[in-house]
């Protein structure tokens, strides 16, 4: 409620605009041009739900076939320990999609004017920034392990508990500077008016790549194949990203490298 406060007093103390009534009224035209885009967004976290869901179902029935998550005592391990993980990635993804949402007005501005060139340059230096926050998080899950599970409250926790952890933090999240990479490119995409092709990119990481593989793997590796599902799914998307990323640069080159 303090929030929705906030944001009603910023809305009516805008100094170039404001809110007026006639404002209200229902337009197909805007309505269908915005709900393109955020349909994107809106694909993009159904099948998020669709990739965790697999995953904790896989982890859940290929727990009890593990010698040692079989016992009662043990049983909550896989799925206490990966909700941690999932966790750490979310943080950091938060933080790729925050500097790659900071672009959208920027991006939008530069297409709309045609100044293309200047959008070439700004996917590139997100894209250096996105890398360096990869980096720097595939370091920290790497080499802290067990610190970072400690943040999470496990300290009393047994020493299959850990094992599992560090285990699953290093296999799980080992294609972190991909993973960055991928989400920052479908934002981006985005930006630049191509939903639909950032919606399918998604879509392809999610569940196809996502869900697939985290129901494909554990056939083969059993309870570590869940974990392998995450770095197979991103080293997977980022061919695609790549794909894609030299076609936008190709683009952007053609379209607007002399408009500067």
């Amino acid at each position: 409620m303090v929030t929705a406060g906030l944001a009603l007093w910023y809305l009516f103390h805008m100094k170039l605009i404001g809110p007026e009534l006639r404002d209200c009224r229902f337009s197909w035209n805007i309505s269908r041009r915005t709900l393109v885009l955020g349909l994107c967004s809106f694909l993009s976290q159904v099948s998020l739900v669709a990739s965790m869901a697999a995953i904790n179902n896989m982890i859940r029935r290929y727990g009890v076939l593990d010698s040692v998550f079989a016992q009662e005592q043990f049983a909550q391990i896989p799925m206490a320990v990966v909700g941690i993980v999932m966790k750490f990635f979310q943080i950091i993804i938060s933080i790729v999609i925050g500097m790659a949402a900071g672009c959208i007005p920027i991006v939008g501005y530069n297409m709309g004017a045609g100044l293309k060139a200047r959008v070439k340059s700004l996917l590139t230096i997100l894209l250096v920034g996105e890398t360096a926050v990869g980096i720097l998080a595939l370091a920290v899950a790497e080499i802290f392990p067990k610190q970072l599970m400690l943040l999470f409250g496990a300290a009393n926790e047994s020493i299959y508990y850990a094992e599992f952890a560090v285990r699953s933090f290093r296999i799980y999240l080992c294609m972190m500077i991909l993973a960055c990479v991928n989400k920052a490119c479908f934002i981006f995409l985005q930006a630049m008016g191509k939903a639909a092709v950032s919606a399918l990119l998604s879509m392809i990481r999610e569940v196809v790549f996502g869900v697939g593989f985290a129901l494909l793997l554990p056939i083969f590796f059993g309870l570590d194949g869940v974990l392998y599902s995450m770095p197979v799914s991103d080293t997977l998307t980022f061919v695609v990203t790549i794909f894609l990323l030299r076609c936008t640069y190709r683009e952007l080159k053609i379209e607007g490298e002399d408009s500067i």
